[in-house]
C-alpha cells in the first residue's frame, strides 16, 4: 500500500487564495475532493456555516424549506450575520418583511400547512429579524462608504 498524499498548508492556502477550486486543488495535490475541505478546514481556510436558527426556529418540512419565506428569512440572517446576499433577492426579503411590520403582521408555521401570517404580538419575531439585517446592511454600508472616503482621500503612489 503506498504512502498518504500529505497537503502542504502553506500551498493550500496560497492557492486557495488565488482563487482554486476544490476539484483543482484535489487534482494538484493528488487527493480527493473531501481531502481537500478537509485539510482546509484544519488550516482555518473555510468559512463557518451561517446559522439561521433564530430566523427560521421551526424544523421547517422539505417542502417548506424552499418557500417564499423561508428564503427570505434566511436571506436576511445571512446580512445579519454579515454574509453577502445579491441586491436584489435582498431587497425582495427587505421589502417583504417590511410590509409585514408595516401591517403589524408576523409569520407563523406548522409543518402541516407551511408559513402563514398571522397578527403581530410583541416580541414580532420578523421585527427582530428585520432590525437585525437592517442593522447590519445600515453598519455594513458606513463601512464601504468610510473605506471610499479614505481611499478618496489618500494620495497616490507618484503623489507625494
Amino acid at each position: 500500500m503506498g504512502r498518504k498524499p500529505q497537503i502542504d498548508r502553506g500551498e493550500l492556502t496560497r492557492l486557495a487564495a488565488q482563487g482554486w477550486s476544490v476539484a483543482q486543488l484535489a487534482a494538484r495535490f493528488g487527493v480527493s475532493e473531501s481531502g481537500v475541505l478537509q485539510a482546509k478546514r484544519a488550516a482555518g481556510l473555510s468559512k463557518a456555516m451561517t446559522d439561521h436558527s433564530q430566523a427560521l426556529p421551526w424544523k421547517l418540512a422539505r417542502a417548506h424549506s424552499q418557500s417564499g419565506p423561508a428564503t427570505n428569512l434566511r436571506n436576511l440572517s445571512a446580512v445579519a450575520q454579515g454574509r453577502p446576499v445579491p441586491k436584489e433577492k435582498l431587497n425582495t426579503a427587505l421589502r417583504w418583511a417590511r410590509r409585514l411590520v408595516a401591517e403589524s403582521l408576523d409569520i407563523a408555521y406548522d409543518a402541516e400547512t407551511g408559513f402563514r401570517e398571522v397578527p403581530a404580538s410583541a416580541p414580532s419575531h420578523i421585527a427582530g429579524v428585520l432590525a437585525a439585517a437592517e442593522q447590519a446592511a445600515a453598519a455594513a454600508a458606513d463601512g464601504e462608504s468610510a473605506k471610499g472616503q479614505a481611499d478618496k482621500g489618500q494620495p497616490g503612489k507618484g503623489s507625494q
